[in-house]
């Protein structure tokens, strides 16, 4: 009887703090526990903080504090126990398993000083999925807090009910440890942490400074606005087109943009770039010459899902006199017409990391999305390995192979001897897209759809982009804030292999403190001097 009154005691502060906190407060919050000796030792990557982070934003709820713990019955117990009384919602992720180190149910049990008990439904699902009977190890997932109750969501998709139920005490939710069956779970139970009055608005600005020489800008707007709107700063070392995102949050929107509006009137209106020393320039398509780049980026951050209406509405907007988008008009076309003359089955794609194939790649990823809107499928990507392959050039195309969703074919050697590969091992292959242009070698002869040379394996070239520049081709990756190799930001304007490819000394300069370095491949002025740092 005085163990019950306690545990009831014990409770009721919980709820009476955690409602005072709610109301003073004035929002929903969140803590996050993820328990697990793995984490703390580095032998598993923690990737459920960050999901949970992301989804509780958008439900209008604040996670306040993260918290690594390991499998330690009396600290589980503690960090439940302080978080239930500090925050809206406790989510706890790991140490629910049948081994002798799970132990998440026996310490929240113990925050809240409740026992635990095999729970009926439990038992019976765990007699369902895995014929478990009652002295087997599964049976532990079954022993659960005499005061918890049982929640299942619904699977948003097929509007089933899940088959395992998440197990809630009080304020404090137990979510698995594995990644997935966490995700899954989370998804269809959602609406349990949403905000009914969270109306939150949030802007991002993308800076091409670094956050040092905006940090006083950045103090002056927040001691202005800090009292409706949080301004975050978040420096990011290896994106192509900004080197700092700057995060507004507010759920009042006019102070928002009051904020966001003084930000950008503060910030410089450009940075000059494209300074070039000690050599001589002779840029063809003068418009494209780089010399100021605006200090603010107009950046997508999502440029593979916004790729068709992006590409087709510069496409439809295009003026007759315009070189530049004349060409990627054509490019277009040349891909349309290759989608009608061949399945998707029927073709492939060649692509090995360089800004030619990477233009090409988008293009033809657009075209794809807006003949095929439904399709699920992989596109296929050819890719002929070089002898010395950058290690750089390796990881971009893998990056890019998960982002376009490409089936990658990969072949080493000479590219005769690679399309004879593909040939034998791909014979339903017809058709290969490539990435060249009218300057590269042996390529003037070229037109839109070229077979190959009689005594080469047979294959439909199709070539999209051959009448467009070195600059054309830069326009069209930036301006589309297309992810690109991270070679050409460090001075290389044409990749081959580690043994004969070095950075353009057209590029070359010496900064403040004497060290030398190279602009980025986009500020190289003159077209012809591609190729300067190849051997």
């Amino acid at each position: 009887m005085e163990r019950a009154v306690r545990r009831t005691t014990t409770l009721f502060k919980h709820i009476v703090c955690r409602r005072s906190l709610q109301m003073s407060l004035r929002e929903y919050s969140a803590g996050i526990i993820v328990i697990g000796d793995e984490i703390l030792k580095g032998q598993t990557t923690d990737t459920n903080s960050h999901f949970l982070c992301k989804h509780l934003f958008t439900l209008g709820v604040k996670v306040k504090k993260i918290s690594v713990i390991g499998d330690d019955l009396e600290v589980i117990a503690k960090e439940v126990s302080e978080f239930s009384s500090k925050y809206t919602h406790v989510i706890t992720s790991g140490g629910i398993g049948p081994t002798h180190d799970d132990k998440t149910f026996e310490g929240v049990a113990k925050a809240f000083d409740d026992d635990i008990c095999p729970h009926p439904e439990i038992v019976e699902l765990c007699k369902q999925f895995w014929g478990a009977n009652l002295s087997s190890p599964k049976m532990k997932l079954a022993m659960i807090p005499k005061s918890a109750r049982l929640e299942y969501g619904v699977n948003k998709k097929t509007g089933e009910k899940n088959k395992f139920p998440l197990v809630v005490v009080n304020n404090v939710y137990i979510f698995p440890g594995v990644p997935s069956l966490m995700e899954r779970s989370f998804i269809a139970l959602e609406d349990l942490f949403k905000n009914p009055d969270a109306h939150f608005y949030t802007e991002e600005i993308y800076v091409q400074q670094d956050e040092v020489s905006i940090a006083p800008i950045l103090n002056e707007v927040d001691e202005e606005f800090k009292v409706d709107v949080t301004l975050g700063s978040y420096p990011d070392f290896h994106n192509n087109y900004y080197k700092v995102k700057l995060m507004l949050e507010s759920s009042n929107p006019e102070q928002i943009t009051k904020a966001a509006t003084a930000l950008k009137n503060k910030l410089p209106n450009d940075i000059i770039m494209g300074v070039y020393e000690n050599c001589e320039q002779t840029y063809s398509d003068k418009e494209l010459a780089p010399q100021h780049t605006e200090s603010i980026v107009n950046y997508d951050s999502q440029p593979i899902v916004n790729a068709a209406d992006r590409v087709y509405k510069l496409v439809e907007s295009c003026s007759s006199d315009d070189v530049y988008g004349n060409n990627v008009q054509k490019a277009v076309s040349v891909l349309e017409e290759c989608l009608q003359k061949y399945s998707l089955d029927e073709i492939c794609i060649g692509f090995n990391g360089g800004k030619d194939c990477t233009a090409l790649l988008h293009l033809y990823h657009a075209v794809v999305k807006r003949k095929y809107p439904g399709h699920q499928g992989k596109l296929k990507a050819l890719y002929i390995k070089s002898k010395l392959p950058f290690p750089e050039v390796e990881k971009f195309t893998q990056i890019s192979r998960d982002k376009y969703h490409l089936e990658m074919l990969h072949f080493e050697g000479r590219i005769k001897d690679s399309l004879g590969q593909l040939k034998a091992n791909h014979p339903s292959i017809k058709a290969v897209i490539m990435g060249t242009r009218l300057t590269d070698p042996y390529s003037s002869h070229l037109e839109a759809f070229s077979m190959t040379d009689a005594d080469w394996p047979q294959f439909m070239r199709v070539n999209p982009v051959l009448h467009w520049s070195y600059g054309h081709v830069w326009k069209f990756l930036r301006d589309l804030c297309l992810p690109y190799c991270s070679l050409y930001d460090r001075g290389y304007t044409s990749l081959g292999s580690m043994n004969n490819t070095h950075p353009n000394p057209l590029l070359q300069y010496v900064d403040e403190h004497g060290v030398l370095k190279y602009r980025p491949a986009y500020t190289l002025s003159d077209p012809t001097k591609e190729r300067d740092g190849r051997n």
